[in-house]
């Protein structure tokens, strides 16, 4: 049955009794902030001598244990703990427990304001840091995947076909459709835009260039590979952070088996196969789109379509972009199965390093795909 605390003089009744207190009832969370008040009432003219009769104490919890000690000090109440007739085991336990725990504790010091824009200079210097690790994390795995691909490339016996042809099947096979009528739309998009402004420079015609020269230097791969980014960086993050969730990783590395030679390698090998063809797949998709929207709105057949494309398209344009492709998988392949060797063992450590795998690949791509942008029309080629 609960009794109400309170905090009572002693002998009240007798002007000659000595000061002190009697401290009883149930002292528990429920009746914190009545007792809180008292407490804080009495602190400090609480003189060193008085007397304190814990004997009605009923109750006992962590809160009210703190109450006593903001009351009567750490030292003090341990001694009383200690000395104290009639005193429960466990109330006494726990009043040396926590006095002791606040005595070592000490005075907790009020937290210091910070001035905003030294918050702001911090969040950016943790950034500038993480990005720095997160760099050099990737060239270090870079290295170590390269290492590994040269070593294995002159002994076939131990090439992983098997995993390579369902890798290859996952994310070069399984992509075509979206890739294709991805491609396909932004084509029509592109030459429908395309026509309506340069219509008013009276150009239509070069409706065929634009679409020609946008796919296949810059769209067809950069879309496939912001695609691929998103569908199988993502894929390879989640399948190798389960397994590192799973310790089936530690499993491999027990049994003396290579984690990147049997779980990254096939990866990266579908990737660099699958990303080229995806690639030409999607320069042809988008010109075929273009080629659909120039014969239904600008009344230019395929067959002086195709013949414009032969005249004003160099091959140089179409190497530019398929030149891209194999340095756009590896990346997107590593980023994706480094980010999952990172997974510490939780479903939200699996999520997060996917949502970071898919970030980091799209950053990467389009950041050289501008690099290379620059870096092209500077050269003339």
């Amino acid at each position: 049955m609960s009794t109400a605390p309170y905090i009572s003089p002693l002998d009240s009744s007798r002007t000659d009794a000595p000061s002190g207190l009697r401290i009883g009832g149930d002292w528990t969370l429920a009746h914190y902030a009545r007792l809180e008040t008292e407490v804080l009432a009495l602190s400090g003219s609480l003189e060193r001598e008085a007397e304190i009769d814990l004997q009605a104490l009923g109750a006992l919890d962590t809160a009210g244990a703190a109450l006593l000690v903001e009351l009567l000090g750490s030292q003090r109440l341990a001694e009383l703990a200690a000395n104290a007739p009639g005193l429960a085991a466990e109330r006494r336990a726990l009043l040396q427990a926590v006095g002791s725990a606040i005595a070592e504790s000490g005075q907790l010091l009020p937290a210091k304001r910070v001035a905003a824009w030294r918050e702001v200079l911090g969040h950016i210097g943790q950034a500038v840091d993480d990005f720095y690790r997160q760099c050099v994390a990737l060239l270090g795995f870079i290295g170590l995947t390269l290492s590994t691909m040269l070593k294995i490339l002159l002994r076939p016996g131990r090439w992983r076909m098997t995993s390579l042809a369902a890798h290859l099947e996952q994310s070069g096979l399984n992509a075509v459709p979206i890739v294709a009528l991805l491609t396909f739309l932004v084509g029509a998009v592109v030459a429908f835009l395309g026509a309506t402004i340069l219509a008013d420079f009276g150009a239509s015609i070069y409706t065929v260039d634009l679409v020609a020269f946008s796919f296949l230097r810059e769209f067809g791969v950069l879309l496939t590979a912001i695609l691929m980014a998103g569908r199988t960086a993502s894929a390879f993050t989640a399948q190798i952070g389960s397994m590192k969730a799973n310790e089936e990783i530690d499993a491999i590395r027990t049994l003396g088996l290579d984690p990147l030679e049997l779980l990254v390698l096939p990866r990266v090998f579908a990737m660099l196969i699958a990303l080229p063809i995806l690639t030409f797949i999607a320069m042809l998709s988008g010109i075929l789109g273009g080629a659909v929207v120039c014969a239904l709105s600008l009344d230019i057949s395929p067959t002086m379509y195709l013949a414009m494309l032969q005249e004003n398209i160099a091959l140089k344009h179409f190497l530019v972009g398929m030149a891209k492709a194999p340095i756009f998988a590896f990346l997107i392949a590593v980023i994706g199965c480094l980010e999952g060797f990172k997974v510490t063992g939780s479903a939200q450590s699996v999520g997060e390093h996917t949502t970071s795998s898919v970030v980091q690949s799209i950053f990467v791509v389009i950041l050289l795909d501008a690099l290379a942008a620059l870096f092209l029309m500077e050269m003339g080629w």
